[in-house]
């Protein structure tokens, strides 16, 4: 497995479902520390923490609202201040409603996705511009493969969030390879996590993971991916969307 040995990595949306998985999985590649944030710490947040630490890496749980340009802020100060270094930034953070677009209100549209787009651009942003004195850096976005084919239950919002997260990546990728910095995404398919459940009837789970070749995924599949482009294995990859569908979408 590739190794992360004395990174610092921050997840976004860090304390459940891909976060969390994510944050094990960075923590058992031998991350340093795993910064976990969601908006509000949970029991969810506390087994993470507790996970993260039992994989050998130092644990710090950040409640932050990263819609807010201050919250984020105040996140990315309080990591200077416990580890002087930001190495991997894996925007995780969203949110499903099922609805369509006849059930969507503005507010329902602005929700979405200020946590998918605006939220990814602050943190984004603010690592950055700690990755560029440092003269390296991996982001990585949780995307999806709605990103490509599009919805399947409505979700409109939803969609449009990530696949403004591909075009992001594309253009980042470009502004941050000058810092050594590479910027790339992850694309998953139907993932057993309590989001799947909550956003869809369990005869849809059941239809999906019947027309995926490989079947449905688990957090590992997604965390693994994530942790290749973290590592130096990737280091010539930028830009790039990384799918973990099991062949549920080719392109």
């Amino acid at each position: 497995m590739p190794q992360l040995n004395g990174k610092v990595a921050l997840v976004t949306g860090g304390s459940r479902g891909l976060g969390s998985g994510i944050s094990i999985c960075l923590a058992r590649a031998g991350a340093a520390a795993v910064v976990v944030n969601s908006l509000t710490r949970s029991a969810a947040a506390e087994k993470t923490i507790e996970a993260v630490r039992a994989a050998g890496a130092k644990a710090l749980f950040v409640p932050a609202d990263i819609r807010s340009e201050a919250s984020v802020e105040e996140m990315f100060a309080l990591i200077d201040t416990e580890f002087g270094r930001i190495d991997i930034l894996v925007n995780n953070a969203g949110i499903v409603v099922r609805q369509d677009i006849f059930e969507t209100s503005l507010k329902d549209w602005h929700d979405i996705i200020e946590t998918h787009l605006t939220g990814m651009f602050l943190c984004s942003k603010a690592a950055m511009l700690r990755m560029r004195e440092q003269r390296s850096g991996r982001i990585i976005q949780i995307s999806s493969v709605v990103a490509w084919r599009g919805a399947i239950h409505g979700f409109v919002h939803y969609a449009t969030a990530k696949g403004g997260q591909i075009g992001f990546t594309h253009t980042l990728a470009r502004t941050a390879a000058p810092f050594g910095i590479t910027v790339n995404a992850v694309a998953p398919g139907v993932i057993e996590t309590d989001m799947l459940h909550q956003a869809h009837r369990e005869q849809e789970i059941q239809n999906l993971a019947n027309e995926i070749p490989l079947g449905l995924g688990t957090l590992d599949d997604v965390g693994s991916a994530v942790v290749f482009l973290a590592s130096d294995d990737a280091k010539h990859i930028t830009g790039a969307t990384l799918d973990v569908n099991g062949g549920m979408y080719f392109r």
